[in-house]
């Protein structure tokens, strides 16, 4: 199975999948409203506006994993919106890790991140780039949505 065709929930309780964005550019974000690197959702917002129109989409995966997130759906799209206005999607809550981790992020995780290593998340805030086709790659949460790797990469296979 390839990680366009895994199903995960919308906050509304519909189900999709990454196939629904199978020729953009795709930053999987695992997210928490009460995390310190929560203002990151700022960012997220700015390269979503500057790269939408050019087939790229952030999708933020709310997970409580770390104890960070608020406690319904309602009241992280609230936070979402009006505290860094947010307008990509963000979904239905997650575990990113353990037994009841959801399989996307199992297999988002066999991807190892810049210094060779796999595994869990670590934190609120990591992000795995999917690129047209399905190379995956992973950024740890202290890296910021615009760190020039992750940018380049974006670029990169944007169309022009």
């Amino acid at each position: 199975m390839s990680v366009y065709d895994i199903p995960f929930q919308t906050m509304d309780g519909s189900t999709t999948s990454l196939a629904e964005y199978r020729d953009d550019v795709i930053l999987v974000v695992n997210v928490a409203s009460r995390c310190g690197l929560a203002p990151q959702y700022a960012t997220l917002e700015a390269m979503q506006e500057k790269f939408r129109d050019r087939g790229f989409t952030v999708l933020g995966f709310p997970s409580n994993q770390f104890l960070q997130e608020l406690g319904s759906n309602e009241a992280i799209q609230e936070f979402c919106s009006m505290t860094y206005g947010v307008t990509f999607p963000v979904l239905d809550r997650v575990r990113v890790n353990g037994r009841n981790e959801h399989p996307l992020y199992t297999e988002l995780k066999k991807t190892p991140d810049q210094t060779g290593k796999a595994g869990k998340v670590s934190w609120n805030f990591e992000k795995f780039l999917v690129l047209p086709g399905g190379e995956v790659h992973r950024f740890r949460p202290k890296t910021l949505p615009d760190d020039p790797a992750i940018l380049t990469l974006v670029e990169d296979h944007l169309p022009r």
